[in-house]
């Protein structure tokens, strides 16, 4: 019998998507403490690493999709990837309307979200494939019927 087969350069390449994405998002709370501490520009670099974090979440999407399809991973995987990039899409609009009670705890969620992702994809259990269908298990033999019959010796 064969071994299932693993997702291997699928897993990498969804590894490094999202070990570059949590970085870029563990950037976006330095860049806006700098801003609100004075500095003007800060607020620029937190505009365009939120946007590029949308491109990224794309990525995201086709690289969950490789892990899943051609790699046999884990299917929840899709549809998490494809919340994570509704999230910063919402962030973003949130973010240039200026919407802060949305976009603080948005971002809270985005950060939390994104490095629970990365760790999970570096465990072993990202490695594993999915499950195939167990075989049926055979029902527990029953005891032999007693020699005397049902009720007992006559």
């Amino acid at each position: 019998m064969t071994e299932p087969r693993r997702p291997r350069a699928t897993l990498w390449l969804l590894r490094i998507l999202l070990t570059v994405h949590v970085l870029a998002v563990l950037c976006q709370p330095l860049l806006a403490g700098l801003f609100l501490s004075g500095d003007v520009d800060a607020i620029g670099v937190h505009g365009l690493v939120g946007s590029s974090l949308a491109a990224v979440g794309l990525l995201l999407i086709g690289a969950a999709l490789l892990y899943v399809l051609g790699g046999r991973g884990r299917l929840w995987i899709v549809p998490v990837m494809v919340g994570l990039f509704v999230a910063e899409v919402l962030q973003i609009g949130f973010g240039f309307a200026r919407q802060l009670t949305l976009h603080i705890p948005l971002g809270v969620v985005i950060v939390t979200g994104s490095i629970l992702l990365a760790a999970w994809a570096w465990t072993p259990w990202a490695a594993r494939p999915r499950g195939t269908r167990a075989a049926p298990v055979a029902p527990a033999p029953t005891a032999a019927p007693h020699p005397a019959g049902p009720d007992g010796p006559r």
